[in-house]
């Protein structure tokens, strides 16, 4: 068991964040474990039907064979990435992960051999080849992927995942090979209505691919809602899980475990959108590149101030970063905290500021957000810490409005495409803006997102920008 012991004089004496940093990350090292994998696997296939070929008939058989197996991957792979043999889950349990390879490798053979008499083409390739091949293939895959084992386990450790257990005062849980911190020692607080102690838990749980929290019953749910939006696998320690044999539950070293969380997105659709985020924001910065200049100008030749205006926001996992905006606004009279928000007639307001807040030009730099990876170019809209809607901050109008932040915050959204931007008067105007957000995060594509990108273009001049 990896135990962490925190004292509040060791966390006092640091003057940055680094001694919240419990673990390395572990993603890029899976991703290595699963291209590594993948080539023994293929290199597996490809060596056993040369080898047969070769030991069958010499040089003339290894032509043969290897051009049979340039046949089977396709295939193979394909079985192989949608039945997981490249997942976590193979990581941690090797005989699965051999199951699901060699499981694959059978049913691309017998696919080929489909194909082939569909086609009426069997007679034109060897049987002995594609059967002595494939079963030497099968032995070989078998063989890699049990030495492989100690690869992974080089690079990612027992567990290939950074798991963390926090006890905030309820029963102790045992889980080998888990970081054990204590919330108390760590001044970690589920409050909710105070974002600079969740920007403390999100920064706790960097690089952590699932978090166990075992608490008091009544600071479950503080804890589950933060959780939700904390870019996490998050469970919730329930004493009387296993009494009542509840469901989307499990049991770990005879504890009940609540799933309370999930990251919305796996590794495969956070770097097709992390992709698309950068092609895109790279391009439109390049073309845009005249008209910042122009306004950059504009900004200075008006009042003379800077021509960035730079706001702490809350990002993904409730964590703060530095967000840029075009500065639209007298330097001596900007909110930097965003309590008060601008009106019809602000005075606050340059000249300069009225036009490129109403054409939404001061949002470009987010674009620079974008590249840096602090934001994408869809997700919900990142709010200042003090933002109202009404007289009450957002977080108090919904405690839900947390969960938002369990993805990247975005340039635009489904609810700015949907007109609910602007300032927020009425609760009802943060509840709409909401709604839209969590049905995001609920049914993202990336061809969505590109249809939001699509619609924001037409809703850039609006009259709610005051």
């Amino acid at each position: 068991m990896n135990v962490l012991l925190a004292t509040d004089t060791i966390l006092e004496n640091r003057q940055d964040n680094s001694g919240l940093l419990l673990a390395p990350s572990l993603e890029r090292r899976r991703l290595q474990c699963y291209l590594a994998l993948l080539v023994t696997d293929c290199l597996s296939i490809l060596i056993g039907f040369g080898l047969f070929g070769f030991i069958y008939l010499g040089d003339t058989g290894l032509q043969g064979a290897l051009f049979q197996s340039q046949m089977l991957f396709p295939l193979f792979l394909t079985f192989a990435l949608y039945d997981g043999a490249y997942s976590i889950r193979a990581l941690n349990n090797p005989a699965l992960g051999i199951g699901r390879a060699i499981g694959a490798l059978a049913l691309s053979a017998f696919a080929v051999v489909f194909i082939a008499f569909l086609a009426k083409s069997s007679t034109a390739y060897s049987r002995i080849f594609f059967v002595g091949g494939v079963t030497l293939s099968t032995l070989l895959v078998f063989w890699t992927r049990t030495q492989m084992r100690s690869f992974v386990t080089w690079r990612c450790g027992a567990t290939v995942q950074n798991e963390l257990v926090i006890n905030d005062g309820g029963p102790e849980i045992d889980m080998p090979g888990a970081i054990q911190v204590c919330a108390r020692a760590m001044r970690l607080t589920p409050n909710l209505r105070d974002p600079h102690a969740l920007d403390r838990i999100g920064l706790v749980l960097r690089n952590i691919d699932r978090v166990v929290v075992s608490c008091p019953v009544e600071k479950r749910v503080d804890w589950a809602m933060m959780l939700k939006g904390a870019n996490v696998e998050g469970e919730v320690l329930d004493e009387q899980v296993v009494k009542l044999g509840a469901q989307g539950a499990r049991v770990a070293q005879n504890q009940g475990l609540l799933l309370v969380s999930a990251g919305p997105l796996g590794m495969r659709a956070r770097a097709s959108k992390r992709i698309f985020d950068i092609v895109l924001a790279g391009g439109a910065l390049v073309a845009l590149s005249p008209l910042f200049l122009i306004v950059a100008l504009a900004i200075k030749l008006d009042d003379g101030g800077p021509v960035l205006f730079v706001q702490k926001r809350l990002g993904r996992g409730n964590r703060f970063f530095n967000m840029y905006k075009f500065r639209s606004m007298s330097e001596a009279l900007a909110d930097h905290d965003g309590t008060v928000s601008a009106s019809k007639q602000d005075k606050r307001v340059t000249r300069v500021g009225r036009f490129i807040r109403r054409t939404s030009i001061d949002e470009l730099p987010q674009l620079f957000n974008v590249l840096s990876g602090d934001m994408s170019l869809v997700g919900p809209r990142p709010h200042a810490i003090g933002s109202q809607a009404g007289e009450k901050l957002f977080w108090e109008v919904d405690l839900r409005y947390w969960q938002r932040h369990s993805l990247k915050p975005g340039l635009s959204g489904l609810a700015q495409v949907r007109g609910y931007r602007g300032a927020t008067d009425q609760e009802h105007d943060l509840v709409n803006r909401l709604q839209s957000d969590l049905e995001y995060l609920e049914g993202w594509t990336l061809l969505r997102d590109a249809k939001i990108i699509v619609l924001t273009l037409g809703v850039m001049l609006h009259d709610r920008a005051y």
